[in-house]
């Protein structure tokens, strides 16, 4: 009996990716696949993402992972590179990198290249995390053109760190001063994120870059994916592997945290945070089990949950199916209830957990 599962529906992931070009039809999409694309298989995904015109990635090795798993669409590295050794890699395997620093300007014009590389010029807006100064840009955008090792298209993005709040005015000024900036600059631009395609559409550029909504999970607060029309792709899964009955007053679980306060039945599912499960998870955090909700009770440990499902009376057994996030019971919900963001579950999972690629 296969446990902890990870079902993944490829048609909603086509879908989503629909979904997202019908929303921006006149921006070219930048799919975002970092962290193993968000807990959902990298190279799986790429492979079905047909009709991204290209895709993202954090980190060298995720882009290599990608090109040895037969992946031929543009690369974006977002967070660029870090080492002189690695320019000639870009070149070899035709990654595009991000610009957002002195330190990776200077060794990309000190490369000796037989060709060159597209080139990403990052501007910090107000995310003060990666990026140049405004005042930077044209100094950076000069030498860019100058150099032999860039092409000449030099693509000019930004980020919001607040999009996901539409109330918050901050990613309103950001695009009106990153437009403002590159006004007399012909070149590709690139503004939005998930957040920014669903709640900013003036940050619609020639260029945006999806990531969680793809996966049909919203980036916004308060929102589940299908307040955009989006669908579920993960949907995460166990079996009922025992049925316990307890009594009124009995203490459940690692610590006794929680004591039921009459008799009735658990179910003993396989899951737990060797799973990637949030140990933080609440009591009454749901569950589903043949369609019907169920609380999460005691605490959340390596290999198993406990949940209550009061008078049974036979309707659950052991070997029967637990949803624990998917297309019954939203990823986000569970976040909620373990103070934590769904991107944190998405990326968590584990690699006990099987995988089930549905098309």
């Amino acid at each position: 009996m296969r446990l902890a599962t990870a079902e993944i529906d490829l048609s909603a992931l086509s879908y989503n990716l629909k979904r997202t070009k019908a929303l921006a039809p006149n921006s070219k999409v930048m799919a975002v696949l970092k962290a193993n694309a968000y807990g959902h298989g990298l190279v799986t995904i790429a492979q079905h993402l047909h009709d991204a015109d290209a895709f993202a990635v954090a980190r060298i090795d995720e882009a290599l992972a990608l090109r040895a798993g037969g992946v031929t669409k543009p690369i974006v590295l977002l967070e660029g590179f870090f080492n002189q050794s690695d320019v000639s890699i870009l070149l070899a395997n035709n990654f595009q990198t991000i610009i957002h620093d002195e330190n990776q300007l200077g060794m990309l014009e000190q490369a000796q290249l037989d060709a060159p590389i597209a080139t990403w010029l990052k501007v910090d807006t107000g995310m003060h995390r990666l990026g140049i100064a405004p005042a930077q840009l044209s100094a950076f955008y000069q030498r860019l053109k100058k150099t032999e090792n860039a092409k000449p298209a030099v693509y000019l993005m930004t980020h919001f760190p607040c999009a996901d709040d539409v109330k918050n005015d901050r990613t309103a000024q950001q695009i009106r001063e990153f437009k403002q900036l590159t006004l007399n600059y012909n070149e590709p631009l690139c503004l939005a994120n998930s957040a920014g395609i669903l709640g900013w559409r003036d940050s619609h550029c020639d260029w945006i870059r999806p990531g969680l909504m793809i996966y049909g999970v919203s980036p916004m607060l308060h929102c589940i994916g299908k307040d955009h029309g989006l669908k579920a792709v993960m949907r995460l899964t166990t079996k009922v592997i025992a049925i316990r009955s307890i009594l009124s007053g009995e203490y459940v679980g690692y610590g006794g945290r929680w004591q039921s306060e009459k008799n009735t039945q658990l179910a003993i599912v396989a899951m737990g945070y060797g799973d990637g499960y949030p140990r933080h998870a609440k009591h009454g955090t749901p569950v589903v089990i043949k369609g019907e909700r169920y609380g999460i009770v005691g605490s959340v440990s390596m290999d198993m949950i406990t949940v209550d499902i009061g008078d049974n009376d036979g309707m659950i057994q052991v070997g029967d199916d637990v949803e624990m996030w998917g297309r019954a019971l939203p990823v986000e919900e569970v976040a909620a209830c373990a103070d934590t963001i769904p991107y944190e579950l998405l990326c968590n999972i584990t690699p006990r957990v099987s995988y089930e690629y549905i098309e």
